[in-house]
C-alpha cells in the first residue's frame, strides 16, 4: 500500500471496520503465519486484522532489517492493532551449518540462535521457532542425544533472554523430506527431557495429521507442553473444513485441556484470504464456546 493510500486507510472508515473486527482479549490468542498470504507486508498486516485476528508470525521476515526498519514495523503492526508473537531462531535451517542433530554444527546454531534471540528482543517478540534440521547418516540414538543437548543449550540462551523456544516437529512424508523431528510425540519427549520453561513445543496439527495422525490423543498430552498451534487441513494444507480433519472437534480438545496460548492459521487460503481467515477464525471460537 503507498504511503498516501495508507494515511488515507488510517483515517477513514475502513480501518474503523478493521479495528472493530478485532475479537475481545480471550486466554487464547489467534494468530497467522504471515507466509501464507501474499502481498507486501504492511498489507499482509492488513489481511490479518481485516480478518479479525490478533497477532501475526514470521518466519525470516526479519532478517536484515535496521533498526529503522524494526521501529517501523513495530508501528505498523500497532496501528493495525496486531501483536508479533513468533519469529525463526533459524531462518535458514535448511540451507546453513546449523543443525541441531549435528554437534559439529553446534557452535553455528548457537550464534544463529542468539542472533535472532537479539533481534526478537528489539522487535519485542516473546517467541522463536527452532527447527532440528535434517536427519543424518548416523544412528537414531546419536542425533537424538545431540538434538537434546543443543536444544539445552539453545535453551539456556533464551532464559537469559527472557524469551521462549517452540520447538516445531515437521512431517518428512510430503513437505519436509528427511527432516528429523517429524512428529509432535517425539517433540513431546524431546521437551520433557530439556525440561526447560523457557523451551516448549509448536504443534502443528497439519504436520501432525500427515504424518501419524492421532492428533486429538496427542493434543491432550502434549497442551501443558505447548505454547502455539499451528492450522491446516490435510491433503492440500488449505481451509480448516476442506479436507479430512474435523476441526470443531480438534479446537474443543484443546478448549477441554485448559490450553491458553496462540492458535495460528498457517494455511493456504482457497479464495479471498480475508474472507477465509475470518471464517477459520470465527468456527474456531465458536468452537472453542461450545466445549
Amino acid at each position: 500500500m503507498a504511503a498516501m493510500e495508507r494515511r488515507a486507510f488510517l483515517t477513514s472508515g475502513v480501518a474503523a471496520a478493521v479495528y472493530a473486527q478485532a475479537p475481545p482479549k480471550a486466554d487464547i490468542t489467534s494468530s497467522l503465519m504471515l507466509w501464507t498470504v501474499k502481498g507486501s507486508f504492511e498489507q499482509k498486516l492488513e489481511i490479518a486484522a481485516r480478518a479479525g485476528l490478533q497477532s501475526v508470525e514470521l518466519v525470516g521476515e526479519h532478517t536484515g532489517w535496521t533498526d529503522a526498519d524494526i521501529d517501523r514495523v513495530k508501528k505498523q503492526a500497532r496501528s493495525f492493532r496486531l501483536g508479533i508473537d513468533t519469529l525463526s531462531a533459524t531462518p535458514n535451517w535448511g540451507r546453513d551449518p546449523i543443525s541441531m542433530v549435528d554437534p559439529a554444527q553446534r557452535p553455528n546454531l548457537l550464534k544463529e540462535v542468539q542472533k535472532n534471540i537479539d533481534a526478537a528482543r528489539k522487535l519485542e517478540i516473546p517467541m522463536l521457532l527452532l527447527m532440528s534440521g535434517n536427519a543424518l547418516a548416523t544412528p537414531y540414538e546419536q542425533q537424538w542425544s545431540s538434538l537434546s543437548e543443543g536444544c539445552k543449550r539453545c535453551g539456556e540462551l533464551a532464559a537469559k533472554a527472557g524469551v521462549k523456544l517452540i520447538v516445531e516437529p515437521l512431517n518428512n512424508k510430503v513437505d519436509h523430506k528427511g527432516f528429523f523431528l517429524a512428529t509432535c510425540v517425539e517433540g513431546l519427549r524431546l521437551i520433557r527431557e530439556v525440561d526447560n520453561p523457557h523451551v516448549r513445543l509448536l504443534f502443528d496439527i497439519y504436520h501432525e495429521q500427515v504424518q501419524i495422525g492421532n492428533v486429538t490423543r496427542t493434543i491432550q498430552e502434549a497442551a501443558p507442553y505447548t505454547e502455539v498451534f499451528h492450522i491446516a487441513d490435510n491433503p492440500g494444507r488449505n481451509d480448516p473444513g476442506t479436507g479430512e480433519m474435523n476441526y470443531a472437534n480438534i479446537y474443543k480438545a484443546i478448549r477441554k485441556t485448559g490450553y491458553k496460548g496462540y492458535i495460528t492459521m498457517e494455511y493456504l487460503p482457497l479464495g479471498d484470504p480475508v474472507a477465509s481467515l475470518k471464517k477459520a477464525a470465527d468456527d474456531m471460537r465458536a468452537a472453542l464456546a461450545a466445549a
